[in-house]
Order: structure tokens, then C-alpha cells, then sequence
């Protein structure tokens, strides 16, 4: 049923992004042998660089909004521009007058149609200060010093085929595909504002977004001295929306306007998306160009309360006054790098709670009554230095320049979704923080005794019918007890609005929804979880009837024996996770996310056996059970898959079949 206002499902676009790619994650070269770090690290002993802690004063954050604002101006195109730093904080939101207040997002199909039907999250009527949040932050989560990504980079890489366009039906879903939920404004990894902006804790990051990340070009990253420090989001058409066709060039206002935004803090134009080629294709960055600007403005006294005025946004930004970022690295960002005590290898950076405390530090599994013997803290510690030292020999796919290291977020979980700990390389993009941490959880949840029994009393009457759907389609009344072990490629085979893959005219995967009701915001069972969520934080967004803010976990999945949900971000639906087992006991699972899907698959498949190997007690999945021995009965059988190495993975051997046989 439609719903009321303020919540009214109805027309136009999508979310989505982030960007992890896909492929085969060596192209770049084949070297071998002895490799020099780019850039140079500042000490012996380390692989990389720390970012240097820039951050947008008042002054330039002034700057970009006056630059936004004006070209709005010029082209007689009222919008609203929001500014956020590297981790999230808001640090100015601002409307011009005239400027829409709602908008909707797509119910267009993968098939070009309107939907009849509205399902999951297709066309909701939302507040448009919320777009324009999401915008800002996908644009500054998704970019490092190595990679500046966009909202059109983020579009071109979560949908049914890869590339988007009339001319590759019949190729597979994009490298990012479901990354657009997350970043949840319910998930518990996520920080939230703190009014008034008070106390040791009020700028840490990484804060939560709106409505995920967004695919609706406008979106742009900022960067000072080929740093990232933020990202600007523009909503002016109302239409919340994403680019299906990547063959032509789009004259989109709201992408001009956060061209104009980032004049003076343009990304270097060598780590652009479209200087980025991901299996065979470039990515996108901006159809938008300087030289279709108008003279820019720069004053903000001469807009502000004469053309528009910062407005609040309820649990974002109060709209007293432009805010300063906060520097990326600093404690004060809430992610920084690690003590020794904390994490041994120096590289390592951690989230921290603004004073001085890891908010994630190393520990044993909190699962005992359901695993007997749960992950120990020297397990954990294992698998999490072992994947990261993979992390500093692989070859980054999305980086610049070629051959850098991948640099990547890691998350180790229990079987009850509890984080046993989370380290990251200093440079990793934001975005991969929240989703290692879903991936993790996803392989823990799926590969989980009681997956099916969580699923079927999920308080979502549309929750259990998935798990009929899924039994039926492997020919498995038994699925989803334990029975196999499920890394997110798995998974991610049977979310995919195509089985195999992206071939035309094959049913939907089980946990999809048909290619007929398809869009970035009707994925199926990932966002069927969590829409409620999404419902209640815009009604609260507006301030309607004083609603409440979310709670800080989503899904309606029952509790935990401690009280807690074990999908308390949502579920990931792309690859880069594995479970893990003490023999043919799940006792966790290892999420990595922040490059080529490919390179987050081998680091944690391989972090997963080496430290297993270290340690002498732990490991992947046996073999016997892996999702990749099952063989679903379509045609003449279609094999699901586990997980994908790259070809030349590393930067110091030559070695190729990495993780064959392990």
C-alpha cells in the first residue's frame, strides 16, 4: 500500500555505490620482486604513508558553498548544497530560496519501465536535505589520495550489468553491487551528531549517512594538497536518481554546481574515476566540465540570508553556522593510527572513541553457548595480521599510481555478529569500515546454524517468505541451517536480479527481487531488512509528529543471548568475506573491504588460512561444505561460486593461483 506522508512512495532514481571493483585486480602490471612504496613512507619499517591532517577551515567551506551557490544561480536552478569532511561531520547545509524540500526516489526499473508495484525502498518521498547529506558523503567516503570517486563513479558500479548501457546486457552486476545500503543511518558502527557539536566525541567519525550511499550524480570529493577532506552533495531536481547508460553525456545542473563547489579543491585529475579502468572499462567521474561553468562567486556574505540561509537538519547539523572539518588521522576524526598495544604491525589505523580509547580493540568471541569454544583474542589477533600483511603485498586495484598497495578495511566478527576487532590501512577509503564490518556478519549470519530460524521470526512479515524461496531454488528444504559455509560471493550469486550472473532471460536469485521490480533501491532481502529502519529515520529526519530517531542496530532479526542483533548494520551483498571455522565449527567470520572485490576476497581468504596456520587451530571453511560445491539446478546446473583470487596479486613474487588448494 502506498504509504502516507510524509513517507509516499513515487517516481524517479536510485542509491548506490561505493566502489571496491570488481575484476581481475592485476592489469596494472606484473612486476615482480623488490618494491618501493608509493608514496614513501616517513619512517623505516612501514609500507605506507600517513595522509597528512588537512581539514576545510569556516573560511573554505564558505568558499564552496558561495561557489555552489553561485553558479545555482546563474543557471536559475534553486538548490540545496551540503558540505561534509572526510568522516562524515556536516559542516554546512544550506537552501537556497525557492529550493525544493522533497524529493522522491526511482521507482524506474532495470527494464526502463515504472514499476507498478512499490517495492522495497522505491519511491519514497523524503526530505531533500537528505539527498543532498548522502551525495556528500559518498562522494568523500569513496575517495582517498589514491582514488577520487563520485556519485556517477558510484552509479556506473552498483547495477544489474556492468558497464551500465543499452550495449551490455548479458554481463555481470556491477563490482559494487548493494554497497548503496550501507553507511545505514541505523547501523551501531556509525557515529551520530552530537548537538551543539560538544565534548570529546562530538566530530569522530565515521558518521552514518541519510539514506546510504548515494548513485545520483552531484556528488563530488574535496580535496587540499591531494588530500580528501570532505565531499559536496547537491539536491536541486527533486529526483533522487542514478545514470542507466553510461554512453552518453549527461548536462546535469546539480553535477555544474558541485563542479563549480570544488574549484580551488579539485581532486588531482590523475586519480579520477576516469582515470581508473576496472575490467576493461574506465569509470566515471563527472559528465559536468570547467570550461561549462559560469565566472564563479566566492562570497558567502553575499548569498547568505539574501539568496538562501543554512537551514538544520534534524541529527545532522544544527544551522547556527558553518563548521570546520575535522583532520582525517587526528583523534578527534575518531580514526587514527594504532599504539603498538594495540595492534602490532605500525601501519595499522583504528577507530577510537575521541579519547584515547580503540572502540574495537582485539578480544575473544562473546559466543560460547553456541560455538563451545569461541575465537580466542590470539585467533583473532592471527587472522587480522596475517590479512593485513597480505593487504601490504597485493596491488591495488582502484589506487593511483600504478602499483601502490591496496590499502583496505578489516573486520573480524563472532558468530553472534560481535566485533572481536577492526584495523584498517591508513589511506583505506571510509566507505570500507561499515562494510567490512557487514560483510563480516553477512558470512557469519548466512553460514549460522540459525540463519533460516532468524530469518523466518523476523518481525518483517515479508522476511521468512526469502527463505522458502531460497530452499526451493537449491532443491534444499534444509538450506540455511549450518549445513554450508556462505562467504559474501556466494551470497551475492543468489542476490543478483539474473541467475547466472547477468544472463538475460534466467530467473532472479532468490534473495532478489526480478529484473521486472529491479532498481539500486529494490535489491530484495538486503534492503527488505532494513526499510524500516530507513521509513523512521526520514519521518524522524522531518521532524514529523516528533518522531524518534532510529535505534542504533537494524534488521528486526531476533536478539542475541547478550542482546543485541547479529546483522546490526545490515547484510552486503558483494564480495570480500569468508566465515571462519575451528574444524566444522563456525566460530566467526573476516570481512575486507576497500579495493578490487577480488583483492578483499583473496586478503581475507588468505588472512583467514594463514593466521588459521599460525596458530595451529583455526581456519577457512573445509572444503566438503563451501558454497562452491553446490550446484543449483538451472539448465544444466550452475555451480555457486566461493571466492575469487586476482592474477598476479602480488607486488614483491610473481606468484599466480594464490589461494588454490588452501
Amino acid at each position: 500500500m502506498r504509504m502516507p506522508l510524509p513517507l509516499r512512495q513515487g517516481t524517479a532514481v536510485a542509491l548506490a555505490l561505493s566502489l571496491a571493483l570488481s575484476g581481475c585486480g592485476g592489469g596494472d602490471s606484473s612486476s615482480g620482486g623488490t618494491f618501493t612504496p608509493t608514496p614513501t613512507p616517513s619512517s623505516s619499517g612501514r609500507f605506507f604513508a600517513d595522509p597528512a591532517q588537512e581539514a576545510l577551515t569556516v573560511a573554505e567551506v564558505q568558499q564552496i558553498v558561495a561557489q555552489a551557490v553561485g553558479e545555482a544561480k546563474a543557471l536559475n536552478y534553486p538548490a540545496i548544497v551540503a558540505v561534509v569532511d572526510r568522516v562524515g561531520n556536516v559542516l554546512a547545509v544550506f537552501r537556497m530560496n525557492g529550493a525544493v524540500t522533497r524529493m522522491i526516489t526511482s521507482q524506474r526499473t532495470a527494464t526502463g519501465e515504472i514499476s507498478p508495484r512499490e517495492v522495497d525502498a522505491q519511491g519514497l518521498e523524503v526530505e531533500a536535505t537528505m539527498g543532498a547529506i548522502s551525495k556528500a558523503i559518498t562522494a568523500a567516503y569513496l575517495s582517498s589520495s589514491g582514488n577520487a570517486f563520485s556519485t556517477r563513479t558510484a552509479s556506473m558500479i552498483v547495477q544489474e550489468h556492468f558497464p551500465p548501457a543499452s550495449n551490455t546486457p548479458g554481463l555481470e552486476a556491477g563490482p559494487l553491487f548493494g554497497v548503496q545500503f550501507s553507511q545505514l543511518p541505523c547501523s551501531d558502527l556509525a557515529s551520530r551528531f552530537v548537538t551543539g557539536n560538544a565534548g570529546s566525541s562530538a566530530f569522530i567519525g565515521p558518521k552514518r549517512s541519510p539514506l546510504g550511499l548515494a548513485a545520483d550524480p552531484g556528488g563530488l570529493p574535496l580535496y587540499k594538497n591531494g588530500v580528501v577532506v570532505g565531499g559536496i552533495g547537491i539536491m536541486a531536481d527533486g529526483d533522487y536518481g542514478y545514470d542507466p547508460n553510461v554512453l552518453d553525456v549527461d548536462g546535469d545542473p546539480e553535477e555544474y554546481m558541485a563542479l563549480a563547489g570544488i574549484q580551488g579543491f579539485a581532486p588531482p585529475a590523475d586519480i579520477r574515476a576516469d582515470r581508473i579502468p576496472v575490467d576493461g572499462s574506465t569509470l566515471r567521474f563527472a559528465d559536468a566540465r570547467e570550461e561549462g561553468l559560469h565566472p564563479l562567486q566566492t562570497s558567502f556574505a553575499a548569498i547568505n540570508n539574501v539568496i538562501g540561509t543554512l537551514v538544520p537538519v534534524r541529527g545532522y547539523f544544527d544551522g547556527t553556522g558553518v563548521v570546520a572539518g575535522t583532520p582525517y588521522g587526528s583523534e578527534s576524526s575518531g580514526i587514527r593510527r594504532a599504539t603498538t598495544a594495540e595492534f602490532s604491525l605500525p601501519d595499522a589505523y583504528v577507530l577510537t572513541n575521541g579519547s584515547g580509547s580503540d572502540r574495537y580493540p582485539i578480544r575473544g568471541g562473546t559466543d560460547s553457548a553456541a560455538v563451545g569454544q569461541p575465537l580466542t583474542a590470539a585467533e583473532v589477533r592471527a587472522v587480522l595480521e596475517e590479512a593485513f600483511t597480505i593487504m601490504t603485498r597485493a596491488r591495488a586495484q582502484i589506487r593511483r599510481p600504478l602499483d601502490s598497495r591496496a590499502q583496505v578495511s578489516m573486520s573480524v566478527v563472532d558468530t553472534y555478529g560481535e566485533v572481536l576487532g577492526l584495523v584498517r590501512g591508513p589511506d583505506a577509503p571510509i566507505f570500507g569500515i561499515d562494510v567490512s564490518l557487514q560483510k563480516a556478519r553477512t558470512a557469519a549470519f548466512f553460514s549460522n546454524p540459525v540463519a533460516a530460524e532468524q530469518l523466518l521470526a523476523d518481525t518483517d512479515a515479508e522476511i521468512p517468505a526469502f527463505v522458502q524461496r531460497v530452499r526451493d531454488f537449491l532443491g534444499d528444504q534444509s538450506a540455511l541451517t549450518g549445513k554450508v559455509a556462505f562467504a559474501d560471493r556466494s551470497g551475492g550469486n543468489l542476490s543478483r536480479p539474473f541467475f547466472p550472473d547477468g544472463e538475460l532471460g534466467r530467473p532472479n536469485g532468490p534473495f532478489s527481487r526480478p529484473i521486472t521490480d529491479f532498481n539500486p533501491f529494490a535489491t530484495g532481502l538486503q534492503i527488505a531488512l532494513v526499510k524500516a529502519n530507513l521509513l523512521q529515520h526520514a519521518v524522524f529526519v522531518q521532524n514529523s509528529l516528533n518522531a524518534r530517531d532510529v535505534a542504533q542496530t537494524c534488521t528486526a532479526v531476533p536478539d542475541t543471548p547478550t542482546g543485541r542483533k547479529r546483522l546490526a548494520n545490515g547484510i552486503q551483498i558483494f564480495p570480500g568475506s569468508v566465515p571462519i571455522y575451528r574444524g566444522d565449527k563456525l566460530v566467526g567470520a573476516i570481512g575486507i573491504s576497500g579495493d578490487g572485490i577480488d583483492q578483499d576476497d583473496m586478503i581475507a581468504f588468505l588472512g583467514a588460512h594463514n593466521g588459521g596456520v599460525r596458530v595451529g587451530s583455526i581456519g577457512n571453511a573445509p572444503k566438503a561444505i563451501r558454497a562452491d560445491t553446490i550446484v543449483v539446478p538451472i539448465g544444466a546446473g550452475v555451480r555457486l561460486r566461493y571466492v575469487n583470487c586476482p592474477f598476479s596479486p602480488f607486488l614483491d613474487t610473481s606468484d599466480q593461483n594464490v589461494c588454490e588448494g588452501k
